[in-house]
């Protein structure tokens, strides 16, 4: 398995499980199931509303003697109702509590994007806080400081684009180690990856397969799964198209985080690590036309003090 190695020599399996919109009674299965397998990267977080169930089973995986702590890399990441510097570390706590952890290995500011205090999902104009009220660069400094006091070994950020990125290393004592963002062969989001790269930011590609469960999908998408480019390159390499959709990204030095529950595909999921793609192939799946799925409109309704270039880089 590949790994991305951070400045402390710590390492980060490329390979991990995603726990988003995994169900109650579903995602414990799917951990322990998965650690079993041989996976050793946990994604979680907060808004997931998943991570006491968890928490029960990396308990039970740690008492069984299926994996040590040690051997585990898991990140969560901080909602946006928690922007205020006084509200991260007690965020931070709430997560370890319920994860039952001492300390995280990455902690992620979700978006760069704030809610009010207690607000899920935001859906006025009163239940946001506007850039100013909640700087990304003030929320920067209590994650620095959560760093400091070992709750979390390293911390990045999610959804952050360029310019939210200089923002954050214009102020830092501690840059953001990590960007998780949405990448698959239709956004591969090469201007961003260079940049990341050139600062030494690690990235993690999350929704790999387009994120065909998630709520408010139009019906005249594109589907990964159907393109013509990853099904004759699954062909080629007597695979899964899933299994060429999670080698594009370790192909390109970034992490993935695939979410199954199933344990057919958990496991065809962790076998993808070993296809290697030829720069020919490579180049095919950089070549497709440009679609992003989680559009970030549901943050930029009428009234909302954000708009879309607050996210994302110009196509």
């Amino acid at each position: 398995m590949k790994r991305l190695t951070f400045s402390n020599d710590d390492s980060m399996p490329i390979l991990g499980l995603g726990t988003w919109k995994s169900k109650p009674g579903e995602v414990y299965k799917a951990i322990r199931e998965a650690i079993k397998i041989g996976f050793r990267h946990i994604d979680c977080a907060a808004v997931y509303v998943n991570e006491k169930e968890i928490g029960e089973a990396l308990k039970d995986a740690f008492i069984e003697r299926d994996v040590s702590r040690s051997d585990l890399w898991i990140t969560s990441k901080l909602w946006n109702s928690s922007h205020k510097p006084a509200q991260v570390k007690p965020a931070l706590q709430k997560t370890l509590a319920d994860l039952q952890l001492s300390y995280l290995d990455l902690y992620l500011m979700h978006w760069p994007v704030a809610y009010k205090e207690g607000i899920g999902f935001a859906q006025k104009t009163e239940e946001f806080l506007t850039q100013e009220e909640a700087p990304v660069s003030e929320t920067w400094k209590a994650l620095e400081d959560c760093k400091q006091l070992g709750l979390a070994r390293h911390i990045g950020v999610s959804n952050f684009n360029i310019a939210k990125l200089q923002e954050i290393q214009d102020i830092a004592t501690m840059l953001p180690e990590m960007n998780q963002i949405e990448l698959h062969p239709f956004l591969p989001q090469q201007k961003l990856v260079t940049y990341c790269h050139n600062h030494k930011i690690h990235l993690t590609a999350y929704s790999p397969f387009g994120s065909l469960d998630r709520q408010n999908k139009k019906d005249d998408e594109p589907r990964l799964f159907e393109n013509e480019a990853v099904l004759k390159i699954s062909e080629t390499h007597n695979c899964a198209p899933a299994q060429i959709l999670i080698a594009f990204a370790i192909a390109r030095g970034i992490a993935v985080i695939p979410k199954s529950v199933s344990p057919i595909r958990l496991k065809q999921n962790f076998e993808a690590a070993n296809i290697d793609l030829s720069p020919e192939e490579l180049g095919t799946l950089l070549s497709q036309p440009n679609f992003r799925f989680i559009d970030g409109t549901f943050f930029t309704f009428e009234g909302s003090p954000y708009s879309l270039s607050d996210l994302w880089e110009e196509a």
